[in-house]
């Protein structure tokens, strides 16, 4: 089995390392790059303008990688009088190892379904709600949390951007290393993957490989696309990935 994460750095290269380490052959082809958000500026002044007990959502660890900087710059800490929920462990972690403030996570699936049936997201009329995310995204939280009589406001901490890639190139490449499994963890980077590779490649090895993703929505885009060899992950953090491929 050769693996080919398409990961983003740096949890795609460190999920290659640890690949590599317990002896199996695997490598780093990330899809997509970060920057700051369009909205990073505009952070200090959201979270100073909430209330206590209003609710904050970090949907990524970026939103951390980009936020702590600028809290920083502007001398703020993350506010403590806040409810903060996270969109599964590793980010809860990420965002506790700075702010040292409890975080509220679903222990299942990192998904914005599990995320919205904790308890504490049930009774949500009359507050405010802050999510902080990269550009685009699903807009199921901040649909539901509306229509569950929160009012919802975003702040877009950083982007994400397709790399740029030669198409035949990179199918030949992978072809003739032998890449029979696939690492895709977003919808995003499995229609970029699928749409990079030409047609020849996409029927005669592409599709043919076996593909680890990270949800059961993922899963059921990837048939419409047509892989028919899918594993769903338990989780979406490279420990749950690792598991999966061995």
């Amino acid at each position: 089995m050769t693996i080919l994460v398409t990961r983003p750095s740096p949890a795609g290269d460190e999920l290659v390392s640890r690949l590599r380490a317990l002896g199996q052959v695997a490598y780093s082809f990330p899809l997509i790059e970060f920057s700051p958000g369009r909205q990073l500026d505009k952070l200090p002044a959201m979270l100073a303008s909430l209330s206590a007990g209003d609710l904050v959502f970090v949907l990524s660890q970026h939103v951390i990688h980009y936020a702590q900087p600028q809290l920083s710059q502007n001398s703020m800490s993350w506010p403590a009088n806040l409810a903060w929920f996270a969109i599964g462990r590793t980010t809860a972690l990420a965002f506790h190892t700075v702010s040292h403030l409890p975080v509220r996570y679903p222990q299942d699936r990192e998904t914005s379904e599990v995320l919205l049936q904790l308890p504490e997201l049930q009774n949500v009329a009359g507050k405010r709600a802050l999510i902080l995310r990269g550009n685009g995204g699903r807009e199921l939280l901040g649909e539901t949390l509306t229509e569950r009589g929160a009012e919802v406001t975003f702040c877009e901490c950083y982007q994400r951007s397709a790399r740029i890639y030669d198409g035949t190139e990179e199918a030949f490449r992978w072809r003739e290393r032998g890449v029979s499994t696939l690492v895709v963890t977003s919808g995003e980077m499995l229609q970029q993957l699928y749409a990079l590779i030409p047609e020849w490649y996409r029927k005669n090895w592409l599709l043919h490989c076996q593909l680890l993703v990270v949800s059961e929505r993922l899963a059921d885009l990837a048939r419409d696309l047509g892989w028919q060899d899918i594993r769903v992950a338990d989780n979406a953090d490279n420990d749950a990935l690792l598991r999966a491929l061995q």
